[in-house]
């Protein structure tokens, strides 16, 4: 179990999509439901379509337009809500909170702490995983990073996200599965990093050296709760 000084933590950013949510069904969608459904729509082998996907996911990877629906929408030459969406909702039933996800949020609640969604992924793809998991009901602010239209592993992201949620970045943790976007917000100052060991449920955990990791959010209870916002030093760290 990672050790955070949670009496230094004021401010909790969480990542969504193998943070909070298995990542099994963006891996799943993304890798092989989308190729496969555009072969059999476009009458091409899934070999080909595969090809075809894996160049186009490359050249945007890590940019705004790799979360973008209406981007990939629009490069497919398909409708957003009338033929994209509907493919996406295909494979809705594998959407799910991570086990640990409601009680690691309640504590975080309940310990008087801001918590704060930050996720890459679309306002149509946040809409649709609210729908299905009600993760609203357990977060009070959701942010989709596209309304500041710069992702996480921009600096300018988190210049605009301190702007909007006025977090001290000495006394906020942030919660991701990726490192990248772990390294891109220790390079802008946030102090208290924790990465996300096993964010798909179907693949082997990973070994992260880089920052603390986490597998079980429910180990980091009793920290939390013997440690309120009300506890939480106001020294220069």
């Amino acid at each position: 179990m990672p050790f955070l000084p949670w009496n230094e933590i004021e401010t909790v950013l969480l990542d969504m999509d193998g943070t909070l949510l298995d990542l099994h069904y963006d891996n799943q969608f993304w890798l092989h439901h989308l190729p496969k459904r555009l072969a059999q729509i476009r009458g091409i082998s899934e070999a080909q379509s595969q090809r075809e996907m894996t160049a186009r996911y490359e050249s945007v990877f890590g940019q705004i337009q790799w979360y973008c629906l209406d981007y990939w929408a629009e490069s497919l030459e398909m409708d957003l809500e009338n033929e994209f969406m509907p493919l996406k909702r295909e494979l809705a039933h594998l959407l799910a909170l991570r086990d640990d996800t409601i009680p690691f949020l309640d504590a975080l609640h309940d310990s008087g702490r801001q918590v704060v969604l930050v996720t890459n992924a679309h306002p149509n793809s946040l809409a649709l995983k609210i729908e299905h998991t009600q993760l609203d009901a357990h977060i009070d602010n959701l942010i989709s990073t596209h309304e500041f239209g710069v992702t996480k592993e921009s600096q300018l992201l988190w210049e605009r996200l301190q702007a909007r949620v006025k977090f001290d970045a000495h006394r906020t943790l942030f919660v991701d599965d990726s490192l990248p976007i772990l390294n891109a917000a220790k390079t802008y100052g946030i102090k208290h990093l924790l990465a996300v060991d096993n964010p798909d449920s179907t693949l082997p955990n990973r070994n992260i050296s880089e920052f603390p990791a986490v597998r079980d959010y429910r180990l980091m209870l009793e920290d939390i709760k013997q440690n309120p916002v009300g506890t939480v030093s106001k020294g220069r760290f």
